[in-house]
């Protein structure tokens, strides 16, 4: 059993360690002011290779295994988790069609992705099917050789700024799971429209909206999969996309636990850093133990879809541990930093807020119970 990176992993984490430090951490508190969606950072990570990871190489891709995939998401996740986000949506807007498309599927929509820098936006969630993926509403209408799609998908990351879209809709909303249907869409087809930036408490670099769908015609070659196989795709992409956000996790953990090493070096009390007062000394070391044990689970769940094993039960541990974790060491964090810690001019309330999301998305924590509980019982 080895716990080693190779040569290659290290080089790869070097780079995003280097990209994150020197041209994330530096205006990231500024992106998260203003809300503003950072494509040029992006751009930038996208000629690095640290976007859209995942491609294989045969479509031009750098091919990088889900295990490289969540070294470079804890990187950038501890620049930012809003840019990382952003970036790692890529990867689970493309994975649809990396595990449901046909070969000039993939041809089609995946070259493109490797050859020049395009966002790609999955949309599953809506407004009342978050956690209940299979109430989906959003409609498809088989019309001769093409669906008509009419409805609306909420929450979706890179929403407003994505050139393509992953869309999950039902042919009969009675039907559930066994209803539903994937498409690959462009985000210019006539009749798609989206919302307002949603004005989030955290990760507000990343670009989040409602997009409507106003009688969008897709061709049906644009379909992945068979009619009523979308849910069994979402489900496929959501095991193989839970690994990298435990990494997002473990990469904002991993900030709030060295800002708060720092800031106990410094700051003083009765004299003496506080970093000297056990009280203080227990809050760091959990948050260490923590860390290393989510980052475990997290390269363990990669490894599991990396190797072809069923990974549903580790990527929703991986996912549930690492988040929870993320969300008790950024509050630890802030009382580290006391009153300093509340307030915008130190970092660790910003990881505090951006922290708190990562217990929502991608499934809700309850849900990833849910999930572990059902592989039990298996």
């Amino acid at each position: 059993m080895e716990f080693g990176l190779s040569d290659e992993q290290l080089v790869l984490q070097e780079a995003a360690r280097r990209f994150s430090e020197q041209e994330i951490v530096p205006v990231a508190a500024g992106f998260d002011a203003s809300g503003e969606f950072p494509r040029e950072v992006i751009a930038q990570a996208w000629e690095l290779g640290l976007v859209s990871t995942q491609i294989p190489s045969q479509y031009g891709g750098l091919g990088l295994s889900c295990l490289d995939s969540c070294i470079v998401t804890e990187e950038l996740a501890f620049g930012c988790s809003g840019f990382g986000t952003s970036m790692m949506a890529n990867d689970l807007g493309l994975m649809p069609i990396v595990v449901a498309g046909t070969e000039d599927q993939k041809r089609e929509w995946l070259v493109p992705l490797a050859e020049s820098f395009k966002l790609i936006a999955f949309c599953l969630s809506e407004s009342g099917a978050g956690s209940d993926v299979a109430g989906l509403q959003l409609r498809a209408e088989k019309d001769g050789d093409s669906y008509v799609l009419n409805g609306a998908k909420c929450w979706i990351t890179n929403g407003g700024e994505a050139d393509l879209y992953t869309v999950f809709a039902t042919l009969d909303p009675g039907a559930r799971h066994a209803g539903i249907c994937a498409f690959v869409v462009p985000s210019d087809l006539p009749g798609i429209s989206f919302g307002k930036k949603e004005d989030k408490m955290g990760q507000r670099a990343s670009d989040t909206r409602v997009i409507n769908f106003d009688s969008v015609r897709v061709p049906a070659a644009q379909r992945l999969g068979e009619e009523g196989q979308g849910f069994k795709v979402a489900m496929q992409t959501l095991d193989r996309t839970r690994p990298p956000i435990g990494a997002l996790a473990t990469g904002i953990a991993r900030r709030a636990l060295e800002e708060s090493l720092q800031y106990a070096g410094e700051r003083k009390a009765f004299g003496s850093p506080i970093g000297g007062f056990q009280a203080v000394q227990f809050m760091l070391a959990d948050m260490a133990k923590d860390i290393e044990a989510a980052r475990l689970l997290t390269y363990q769940s990669a490894w599991m879809v990396d190797t072809g094993k069923r990974a549903a039960k580790y990527s929703s541990i991986a996912k549930c541990f690492a988040t929870d974790m993320a969300m008790r060491v950024t509050t630890d964090a802030v009382q580290v930093f006391g009153g300093n810690g509340y307030t915008k001019e130190y970092p660790v309330e910003k990881l505090m807020r951006d922290a708190k999301l990562m217990q929502i998305y991608e499934g809700t924590n309850q849900i990833q119970r849910l999930v572990i509980a059902r592989e039990l019982a298996r």
